[in-house]
Parts: structure tokens; C-alpha cells; sequence
């Protein structure tokens, strides 16, 4: 058994699919109510594209509590294997659900930089009635945001530093011994700061918003898209004809 598709098999069987709406107001009511630290992650073809490279990452983004399917590549890889999908539980469109649910309580924004960062905070502070205690670009050592976790003690940590990183820095602060939600959210920071723009709604739709972002973004999202998305489409094809999946 080639090493990528049992890490594959790792991370599928983690997944958490969510059905319909009412499943997913199940799970954003528990998602708020943490007992300890609480890990909620994505996967979308990029993350399996990186699992399949690096053990460390999958055994990082295994390790969350809550493994969401994000987007249209892991529909279709679902879709082979035989199973129902979902929703499309993406990170841009969830996570401004769980501020708002997180209203009035304490919240860190780690991730990208300024003057985006500073736009995020005071935006989600705005619209959604957070109470932002910390915020920190992305690009310092593990054991910084763990001090500025213990120091803050914040009830959500949303992780805006890309993969591979923020999966890791994730299962690092798992260890904390105050109940928060830590949340690996990808470009969310960049998005609530107003670096990135969405695509319109109707594209979102049709499911193109990478083909958007890759238009504005050309050289930095290239072989993330280009090269990635039939790299992965090569990979769900295989590991469903694999008997790995099915042991």
C-alpha cells in the first residue's frame, strides 16, 4: 500500500459530513460550547494534495477534532467512493457563522498582516459583537501565539496562516488547558480584511470561485490550481478504485 493513500484513508475517516442545514446548526451549538481546547479544520483539494506529500501535515491535520469538507474537489471525491457530499462547509462562508455565534466573547486573529489584520479585527468586532483580545500576524514561531493564547485565554482563535502552517500551530494549542475553539481558517483573515475579494455570488455557485482567485492571483495560486486540481482529481480516481479506502 503506497504511504499517500493510507494517509488519504486518515484524513477521510476523520471527516465530518454535514447533511443539511439542521446539521449544521447542530454543529455550530456544540462548536461554541467547547469542554477543552477544541481543534475544527477544512479539507479541500489543497489539503489533500499537501497530505499526500507530507506525513507531518497529515498527521497534523488528523489530529483536529472536527474535519469539515471544503469545496467541490472533495464532493467529487465523495461522490466516488459512494457517499452523499454534503454541504459545501468552506471556511469563508462558515466561519462568519461562528462569530456571530461567539457574540460578545473573547476572540484571537491570528494571521496575515497589516494593515489587513487590523481590518479584520475591528470589522468582526463591528458586525458580528466579538470582543477581539488579541490579534498577531502569521508569520511568528509556534511558542509566540502559544504565550499570547495562555496570556488572552481567548473563547475563539481563528488561525489565518495558510497550510501547512496553521494545522500545525493548531495541534500545538490543542494542548491548552482552557476550553476555546481554535480554528484553521485559511484565508479568512485576508478575506475579512479586505486583501481578498470574493467571487460573485453566482460564480460561487457554479462552483468557480478558485478559477476567480486564480485570476487575480495568477502567480501565487499556479500550481495550487493549475498543476493541483488534476493532480487531485488523478488521485480521487485512484484511491477509489483502491481497496484501501474500504478496509
Amino acid at each position: 500500500m503506497r504511504d499517500w493513500l493510507q494517509r488519504w484513508k486518515t484524513v477521510m475517516a476523520k471527516l465530518r459530513l454535514v447533511q443539511d442545514a439542521t446539521d449544521e446548526q447542530r454543529l455550530l451549538a456544540s462548536l461554541c460550547s467547547p469542554r477543552r481546547a477544541t481543534v475544527l479544520g477544512f479539507v479541500n483539494a489543497h489539503a489533500m494534495n499537501l497530505v499526500a506529500g507530507k506525513a507531518d501535515y497529515c498527521q497534523a491535520l488528523a489530529a483536529a477534532d472536527v474535519l469539515l469538507r471544503d469545496g467541490a474537489g472533495m464532493a467529487i471525491l465523495l461522490r466516488r467512493l459512494g457517499l452523499a457530499p454534503g454541504l459545501n462547509m468552506n471556511g469563508t462562508d462558515f466561519i462568519p457563522k461562528l462569530l456571530a455565534a461567539f457574540n460578545g466573547r473573547r476572540v484571537a486573529f491570528w494571521g496575515t498582516q497589516e494593515p489587513f489584520l487590523s481590518a479584520a479585527a475591528q470589522r468582526c468586532e463591528a458586525l458580528y459583537g466579538v470582543q477581539v483580545v488579541s490579534r498577531h500576524e502569521g508569520f511568528a514561531e509556534v511558542e509566540t501565539y502559544l504565550g499570547l493564547a495562555q496570556a488572552q485565554q481567548p473563547a475563539l482563535i481563528v488561525l489565518g496562516m495558510g497550510m501547512p502552517k496553521q494545522e500545525q500551530v493548531a495541534a500545538r494549542l490543542a494542548a491548552l488547558d482552557h476550553p476555546c475553539l481554535i480554528v484553521c481558517g485559511g484565508a479568512i483573515v485576508d478575506f475579512l480584511g479586505g486583501k481578498v475579494t470574493r467571487a460573485p455570488h453566482w460564480v460561487r455557485r457554479l462552483n468557480g470561485e478558485w478559477v476567480y482567485r486564480l485570476l487575480k492571483e495568477p502567480k501565487r495560486l499556479f500550481t495550487r490550481y493549475v498543476i493541483g486540481n488534476p493532480l487531485f482529481l488523478l488521485r480521487a480516481l485512484f484511491y477509489a478504485r483502491a481497496p484501501v479506502h474500504q478496509v
